[in-house]
């Protein structure tokens, strides 16, 4: 088929499959999808300028459908995903000038793919790492709960930045922490999306269950409806460029909407550490990509 805006001939089974799965890890895990997603645009054969913007485009509409989903299970809290919003708004802004600073210092490609390696890396092992313990403590404690952490609670934790003003979550189920500790983890995610060119999904979800406490099921929906938010801002903004083909975003979204509600009821019969067991394979994934990337 072909798609005129973009100006390429691609299989649209093919993107719709590939729609299907992003939304189905989409669902499951809470993250965008963007480093899976936008190679496999690319391989498929769509210029990479309509791979961003039109992986974008794709991303908010899944986004919305699974978001949509977890909210009817009671898992988006949208207190905590409005604050956090406002530190990742001027986050984005300070990766974008970070950026702008490694352009002129040349090499901005491997710098950031590096980076990129290393922070996908940690994330992974480290979630590998703590949600085997947290599924070794369930099984020892028999414990009939389906959220267990193999660390110290992440609440206790928090409570040292005792900095006012202090908010409670009640649909997180955490009973008081500072704003400052929710904006801060707002501003990283944001920086990283800035700065990679991500949504942050794969970092947001990990801090939200291990910086502010919250638990897995809550971290997933949550980080949806920061995805929509964040990715349909980079739509509009891809989209006055030029960058976004609406009929191949349409194509995918036909796959991706039955995948996200897929991935989204998932979540109701897996257990919190088993979620992020299962989630810390997919930083591992994309470091590789990324690696292959800048030895191609």
């Amino acid at each position: 088929m072909v798609f005129p805006i973009a100006g390429v001939e691609v299989d649209p089974f093919l993107l719709a499959l590939i729609g299907f799965g992003v939304g189905v890890m989409g669902g499951f895990f809470g993250v965008g999808g963007g480093f899976i997603a936008g190679p496999l645009m690319f391989w498929a054969g769509v210029p990479m300028n309509f791979v961003v913007g039109t992986d974008l485009a794709h991303m908010t509409g899944k986004s919305i459908v699974a978001a949509r989903r977890h909210r009817a299970l009671g898992n988006v809290d949208l207190r905590l995903g409005v604050l956090m919003m406002v530190g990742t708004i001027p986050g984005v802004e300070i990766g974008a000038q970070i950026i702008e600073r490694l352009k002129v210092m040349g090499d901005v490609d491997r710098v950031l793919g590096m980076a990129y390696v290393v922070i996908l890396t940690v994330i992974g092992i480290f979630t590998a790492w703590e949600a085997m313990r947290a599924l070794q403590i369930r099984r020892r404690t028999r414990l009939p709960v389906d959220e267990v952490l193999g660390i110290p609670s992440a609440v206790r934790r928090s409570r040292i930045l005792r900095i006012p003003p202090l908010i409670s979550l009640p649909t997180s189920g955490v009973a008081e922490i500072s704003i400052w500790t929710i904006l801060l983890v707002g501003l990283i995610t944001g920086v990283l999306a800035g700065t990679l060119g991500v949504g942050g999904g794969f970092l947001r979800m990990p801090l939200l269950v291990y910086v502010l406490g919250v638990p897995t099921h809550t971290a997933v929906g949550t980080d949806l409806f920061e995805i929509v938010i964040s990715a349909g801002f980079g739509t509009i903004s891809h989209a006055l460029k030029g960058n976004v083909d609406v009929i191949i975003a349409l194509t995918m979204q036909t796959g991706a909407a039955i995948g996200a509600q897929i991935g989204a009821l998932g979540t109701r019969y897996v257990t919190g550490p088993t979620i992020r067991l299962a989630f810390s394979f997919l930083p591992l994934v994309a470091a590789v990509m990324v690696l292959l990337r800048l030895q191609g």
